[in-house]
């Protein structure tokens, strides 16, 4: 059955790939509007202009008209000694020539969104042209132009455009506000059936397995699967839970904004993926866990099993959950018709409706589908956006290369950038604590073998750097096609809403509801994840070890009902953060706790790789490790992806050298440590007491 769905959902997906074509048109419009004097009052900002360093370098002999601080660097309006105007930015202490604005600028420019500055030019013919420019792609765009009424007088920064104060004939004074729209389209029929068609599928999934297995449905069965997952099922699934909506919109406004760095990690990934197949994953399989922090209380003491636990309900919980419902509801929330709480809801309750039902199996095998429409419709988006790019491919990659903006490998020893010496670092690392992620274990924990289990780490390796591509490519692609085509980008909007823009103005209907189906994938796949994660923590580690009349029945039927309520505590925190608004609050206080946590991860090394550690030096590095890193987390003495790097590194460290205070362990470690293996599995059921 899962097969036949596979090759389905792929015809499905070839069909509206090649049986589209029309293109839409562009949602920025100028609006022009009479204001009150009294309304002037209330619109009317003021822009403070900034102190401007040395005149040297390009800068030499301009004389400066105006100046703005925008995007983390300095702007500012001259003329050089012919009298033309220039324009020159000034980053890291030195002066850089721009293009040149397509027509004489009024003195006046303020900020708009993240990345584009706002001017504005008078022509002899009495009409005022709105023009922007933008900051990552160094292109100047007109977006419209405005007669002025009378005779000009002045020109006020208004929020989103500029309010020109002219005379009448009459003597009476006129005020025009030009400011910049973006018209939501609304998705059309076709869109809704794709989307509609999506969540029908997954949901028939969920039920499937629920009638499947009803008579013979176990903890097994609900956790990992039944053990009995194919190894390629389970790498695309861990690709999937990895791979969120946040991803799928952010990764390509980082590359279209910056360059391709961070995909670097993932190429030095594939290092550590030998060491995590042959080693680590055998280890951890031959446990027979369910859950991954069982392993500290059999190789530390209960309360370390406990506490990592607790907080990693919590961080699912509080802030992973509702983080991949919210931000990508709120980003095409922006550019289309869906409505952010409808978003919310849709995803949450079906994603819910299929994890509560089908457990593990119904979550890995939505997930293979889900990835097939994700990176799916990423494909197709990277092609649609290359086939209306001026020159093609050919001249993407000229633009891109010209621009440096496809450039991959740092090799600067600072650990304040993306470097290649920080990610293979962080990959060290990441290969000592790998068993600390119970969403991720899991699917390892539910193939049928230990050799399986490596199997399942190779895939994930094998998709993720392809699949990433792909997200990359579409940022550099953005930037290529927004440089030519610069009015088409909407100046208000930030950057992270610069693919939802596009999928919202340029693509075609069904291609549309494609991409945002794809979007809605990436993040129901993580969100199952973790909601299954939870429900297995709250089961395991909490109601069997403490309840004295816990039954797998009974088990069962706690985890079913722990899905239920951590899909509607996820649900609910993202509704909250719609209607309060206050999304950096919420990824502020996401980062703090990846910080406070990252150091029980830093356990799994001591008590994998070390003899030697005990549970009292384990304590103290986790304490030591939350200290040490919110002191560097303050002093912004590292690049913030390192944070996690600092956090596990304190943690082995201070918990190694703290363990010889204390006496030697004296529990039994076979099959704890990779000096002491386990030749073959537990048979008995996980011990979870």
């Amino acid at each position: 059955m899962p097969l036949k769905i596979l090759r389905a959902s792929s015809l499905l997906l070839l069909f509206f790939t090649f049986g589209l074509s029309t293109h839409a048109s562009g949602l920025v419009t100028l609006q022009s509007a009479q204001l009150s004097a009294s309304e002037v009052e209330n619109v009317a900002i003021a822009t403070p202009e900034p102190e401007l360093p040395a005149l040297d370098g390009a800068a030499e002999g301009v004389t400066p008209i105006s100046a703005l601080f925008h995007n983390e660097s300095l702007w500012m309006l001259g003329t050089d000694a012919s009298g033309q105007q220039v324009w020159l930015n000034y980053k890291e202490e030195a002066w850089a020539l721009k293009s040149a604005a397509p027509a004489t600028l009024r003195p006046e420019l303020q900020a708009g969104g993240q990345a584009h500055i706002l001017a504005l030019s008078l022509d002899e013919q009495g009409e005022a042209s709105y023009i922007t420019y933008h900051t990552i792609t160094d292109a100047w765009a007109t977006l419209g132009t405005a007669p002025i009424e009378g005779t000009f007088m002045s020109v006020q920064n208004a929020e989103d455009g500029f309010i020109i104060n002219s005379l009448g004939p009459d003597g009476q004074s006129s005020h025009t506000h030009l400011n910049v729209a973006l018209t939501k389209r609304l998705l059309q029929p076709i869109d809704w059936l794709l989307i509609g068609g999506y969540l029908i599928f997954t949901a028939y999934i969920g039920y499937y397995y629920y009638r499947k297995d009803k008579q013979s449905k176990d903890n097994a069965d609900f956790f990992l699967g039944g053990r009995n997952i194919p190894w390629w099922a389970a790498g695309v699934s861990l690709y999937a839970t990895g791979t969120s909506a946040i991803s799928y919109i952010a990764t390509p406004a980082y590359s279209f904004a910056n360059q391709w760095l961070l995909l670097a990690n993932n190429v030095v990934g594939m290092i550590g993926t030998v060491f995590v197949a042959i080693w680590i994953v055998p280890l951890i399989r031959r446990l027979s866990l369910m859950s991954v922090y069982h392993y500290l209380e059999s190789r530390f003491h209960p309360h370390i099993r406990v506490l990592a636990s607790a907080l990693a309900i919590v961080l699912q919980l509080g802030g992973r959950m509702s983080i991949v419902l919210f931000l990508p509801s709120l980003a095409m929330s922006a550019v289309t018709g869906i409505n952010v709480t409808s978003a919310i809801l849709i995803m949450g309750v079906v994603t819910i409706f299929y994890t509560v039902l089908g457990g593990m199996k119904a979550v890995i095998w939505t997930d293979c589908i889900q990835v097939a429409v994700m990176l799916g419709g990423a494909f197709v988006a990277l092609g649609y956006i290359v086939m209306h790019v001026d020159g093609g491919m050919a001249e993407m990659f000229r633009s891109a290369m010209a621009d440096d903006k496809m450039r991959t490998f740092d090799w600067d020893f600072n650990l304040t950038q993306a470097t290649v010496w920080g990610f293979l670092m962080l990959n060290i690392l990441g290969v000592l604590v790998y068993p600390q992620d119970q969403v991720m274990m899991q699917r390892v924990l539910s193939t049928k073998s230990d050799k399986a289990a490596g199997k399942s780490v190779w895939t994930l390796a094998a998709i993720v750097v392809p699949g990433n591509l792909a997200f990359f490519g579409i940022g550099t692609a953005l930037y290529v096609f927004y440089k030519q085509h610069p009015a088409n980008l909407n100046p208000l909007l930030s950057v992270d809403s610069t693919f939802p823009q596009f999928i919202a103005a340029e693509l075609p209907a069904g291609i549309t509801g494609l991409i945002i189906a794809g979007i809605f994938a990436a993040s129901m796949s993580t969100l199952s994840s973790c909601i299954n994660s939870v429900a297995t923590l709250v089961s395991v580690d909490f109601y069997e070890r403490y309840s004295k009349k816990a039954t797998q029945k009974k088990t069962l039927k706690v985890a079913e009902f722990a899905t239920i309520i951590g899909g509607l505590v996820g649900i609910g925190t993202a509704l909250l953060l719609a209607r309060a608004n206050i999304q950096s609050a919420l990824e502020t206080s996401f980062a703090l706790g990846g910080l406070l946590g990252g150091g029980f991860a830093g356990c799994y090394a001591l008590g994998i790789f070390t003899k030697r550690a005990n549970w009292q030096g384990a304590m103290i590095g986790v304490a030591v490790s939350i200290v040490f890193t919110l002191f560097v987390w303050t002093q912004d003495a590292v690049h913030p992806i390192f944070y996690l790097f600092v956090a596990n590194f304190t943690t082995i460290l201070v918990g190694y050298i703290s363990s010889y205070f204390f006496p030697a362990p004296t529990q039994n470690l076979l099959g704890l440590t990779i000096y002491t293996p386990r030749k073959t599995s537990i048979d008995a059921e996980p011990a979870a007491q």
